[in-house]
Formats: structure tokens, C-alpha cells, sequence
């Protein structure tokens, strides 16, 4: 007597291959869109900041320091949804049981995580935008077209290394926890890279230890897209690509360890 023969459900073609990722991106787009708690302080936080100092305060220094500052905020502004919109929903997910769901359903790998990129891709868009129209009409930077497409395919492209830096927090903290401790990178960070003032105005100390952050890197990217810097920019594109792999690394190992 012969064993039947085991069939396997047919693979799934491309076109409902793409159908899954681009259904999983639209759901974590509209998820997030229908939160105000998670979507009003990522626009408004670093909206607010630029106002402050980037418009009303940089007026009496001149149209530089408002394109400065804009370059400044909107790296601010992108890492939010990187740390939090990927970290905090990652560890709130793994507690409630729903990323053990979503491994079980028959969904493409990887799916889930690239719909949380592109969520967190969109809503840094969105902040790049918002500053954009404040420093045109309100803080009065000029700024050629391709200066602003430049900042904003920085801010769209630069929010993947810390949805990795997220991905990894969320894998090691509960969803109580990961907010505090993101607060505790996300603040203090910002302050060091020389996204708040300018870094000639921080201590020594910290001047010299800015690059060892992913945002001091990030931030002479959006600088150069707005004409503030010309320096070589590879060097900085490399270390970005070399934190944004390692942490992905990093996170995917223990998820596949601890779930």
C-alpha cells in the first residue's frame, strides 16, 4: 500500500501577492489616520517647535536661520514616526497577541513589516509638507522646487533607519514600557544631533559626539537639500544604511527567537 500523495496549495501569483502588501499597507494607513492620539502629535510636536523657533524666533537672523531650522525640524519631525508609529504599535502587538496572528495568517512574509514602513513613510511625508508650507508662507524661505522635493524625499527615505531603531525596542520592551523608553532615545537624541539649535552653540563635548547619532547624519542630508551644506554626503548615507541594516538585523533575530 502506497502512500497518497501530498498536495500543497498552489503558490499564490504575483498579482495577489502584490494584492496582500498593498492591502496590508492600506490597512496600517487607514489604522493609524483614524488615531488621532498617535496621529496629531507627530504633525503638530515638531510643527509647533518650527513655529516657535523656526519662524517667529528666526526672523530677526534672517532667511537662513528659518531654512536651517526647517532642514533641523523636519529630521526632528521624520523620526517620530519611525520610533513610535513602528516601535510602540510593534511591542503593543506582541503583547495582545496580534503580530502571532498575523504569522499565522496566509499572508506574504514580510508584508506586515513593509506596511508599517510605508505607514511610517506617509505620515513622515506629511510632516515634511506641513513644515514646508510654514516656512513658505509664514517664515518666508525661499526654496527652489527641487530643494523641496530634495527635503522631502530626505524625510520620506531618512524615517526607515529609526522604524529599524523602533523595530528593535519593540522586540525588547512590553507596550507599557516602549513608549518611556523611545521618549528617553527619541528626546534626548534630537537635543545632541543639533536638531534643536544649531551644534556651534552646544558644548564642545557634545559637538564632537554628534555623529555617533543617526540624526546628526540624516540632518546634513536634509541641510544639503536645502543648500545649507556641501559637504561630501556619502559618508553619511553609509553609516545611515549601516544603522538602519544592523538594527533591522538586530530586531529580526528576536522576533524569530521571542515572537
Amino acid at each position: 500500500m502506497t502512500d497518497a500523495p501530498v498536495s500543497f496549495p498552489p503558490t499564490m501569483s504575483r498579482r495577489r501577492v502584490f494584492g496582500a502588501y498593498l492591502e496590508e499597507a492600506r490597512s496600517e494607513c487607514l489604522r493609524y489616520m483614524r488615531n488621532p492620539s498617535f496621529m496629531l502629535p507627530i504633525m503638530l510636536f515638531p510643527a509647533m517647535f518650527y513655529l516657535l523657533f523656526g519662524v517667529l524666533m528666526a526672523r530677526s537672523n534672517g532667511a537662513d536661520a528659518a531654512r536651517y531650522l526647517l532642514a533641523s525640524y523636519g529630521v526632528f519631525g521624520v523620526m517620530s514616526p519611525g520610533l513610535f508609529g513602528f516601535g510602540v504599535s510593534l511591542a503593543l502587538e506582541r503583547d495582545s497577541g496580534l503580530l502571532t496572528f498575523k504569522r499565522a495568517l496566509p499572508m506574504p512574509p514580510g508584508a506586515y513589516l513593509i506596511g508599517k514602513m510605508i505607514m511610517a513613510m506617509a505620515a513622515a511625508a506629511g510632516v515634511v509638507m506641513l513644515l514646508l508650507t510654514m516656512a513658505l508662507t509664514l517664515g518666508h524661505v525661499t526654496l527652489a522646487a527641487s530643494q523641496a522635493a530634495a527635503l522631502l524625499l530626505v524625510g520620506v527615505l531618512g524615517v526607515l533607519p529609526f522604524c529599524a531603531l523602533g523595530m528593535f525596542v519593540g522586540t525588547l520592551f512590553k507596550g507599557q514600557g516602549a513608549p518611556g523608553v523611545l521618549q528617553l532615545i527619541y528626546l534626548p537624541m534630537s537635543f545632541m544631533s543639533g536638531l534643536w539649535f544649531p551644534l556651534p552653540m552646544l558644548p564642545k563635548f557634545l559637538q564632537q559626539i554628534a555623529p555617533i547619532w543617526p540624526s546628526y547624519h540624516l540632518d546634513m542630508l536634509a541641510l544639503a537639500a536645502v543648500g545649507m551644506n556641501t559637504q561630501p554626503l556619502l559618508g553619511h548615507v553609509l553609516v545611515l544604511l549601516v544603522f538602519a541594516a544592523g538594527f533591522l538585523l538586530l530586531a529580526a533575530r528576536r522576533l524569530r527567537r521571542h515572537g
